[in-house]
């Protein structure tokens, strides 16, 4: 990506310094995004080798009421860190071109999401999160939360290397606050009230889809509008969410799909909404509904 130039953002937040954060309480951390792929990937492998999953979920979420990580010495970021937090700092000013070119077209305000950057642990509106759980959205604090350790595991774990596969999970969160904004997630989760497991990790699925095609229309409009990508790029963003589809986490943790235990789409329909995004370039090709 051709992003050293680029615009950096004025909302993000670096919390790296601070160290993990203390936990208060026992909320336990609602998550929308890539987060939760995670989750389910490391309580997969822990059932896989005879464990209790849901201890893992619980500790994972923060679910248990226990202590957590406490805060420690203040932490300094390495150069390497500080380099990946002003890629997503610019990455994060071009979805915010992006998306308010295009809530102008439509009469409406864009108000960008806030982005923390944290090491461990961190506390939201939404409860206490961990490393362990991936980058997650809050849609009650309207902020997006990443340590940047996950940007190794999405090279090492799952086999997406590259600088726009980064790119296109910032942008998939993003695609979670526009949901927020337009009243998607509210209307999802009043659609949820009721329903059985099977029929929520469905609709789980569609919202998922669209943060996913979202994201490939902030790509379309960083290549066609700003030059942002190169040579490849693309095909990195798509090996991206192929490697976090659910079908592929659960064939690599147990050996067999389980399809009705989706939250976050297969690979192959992850692939297909993010490229129908990109195609595109516009809001009403999302729409998984």
């Amino acid at each position: 990506m051709r992003w050293k130039q680029g615009r950096r953002s004025t909302n993000v937040v670096d919390r790296r310094a601070q160290g993990p954060a203390r936990r208060f309480g026992g909320r336990g951390t609602r998550v929308s995004g890539c987060g939760a792929v995670v989750i389910l990937a490391v309580a997969l492998v822990v059932w896989a080798l005879g464990g209790d999953p849901l201890a893992v979920l619980r500790a994972l979420t923060g679910a248990d009421g226990g202590g957590g990580p406490t805060s420690g010495a203040p932490m300094q970021p390495t150069p390497r860190e500080d380099e990946q937090a002003d890629f997503v700092s610019v990455v994060l000013a071009d979805t915010e071109d992006t998306w308010r070119q295009l809530f102008a077209a439509g009469g409406a305000a864009y108000q960008p999401p806030r982005l923390v950057l944290f090491r461990e642990a961190v506390e939201s509106a939404c409860g206490y999160g961990t490393a362990a759980i991936g980058p997650f959205y809050c849609p009650a604090d309207r902020m997006v939360y990443l340590d940047l350790s996950f940007f190794d595991d999405l090279d090492r774990r799952f086999g997406a290397p590259g600088d726009f596969a980064r790119a296109y999970v910032v942008g998939h969160e993003v695609g979670h606050h526009v949901q927020t904004l337009t009243g998607v997630s509210e209307r999802v989760r009043a659609m949820k009230r009721g329903m059985g497991e099977a029929d929520a990790n469905a609709l789980s699925v569609r919202q998922e889809l669209q943060a996913d095609c979202y994201s490939g229309v902030w790509a379309h409009h960083a290549e066609r509008q700003r030059d942002l990508l190169e040579p490849g790029d693309l095909e990195e963003g798509l090996r991206a969410a192929a490697a976090i589809g659910d079908d592929t986490l659960q064939r690599r943790a147990r050996g067999r799909v389980v399809p009705e235990s989706f939250t976050h789409g297969s690979a192959e329909q992850r692939v297909e909404w993010f490229r129908r995004g990109f195609d595109n370039g516009r809001m009403d090709a999302c729409d998984t509904f």
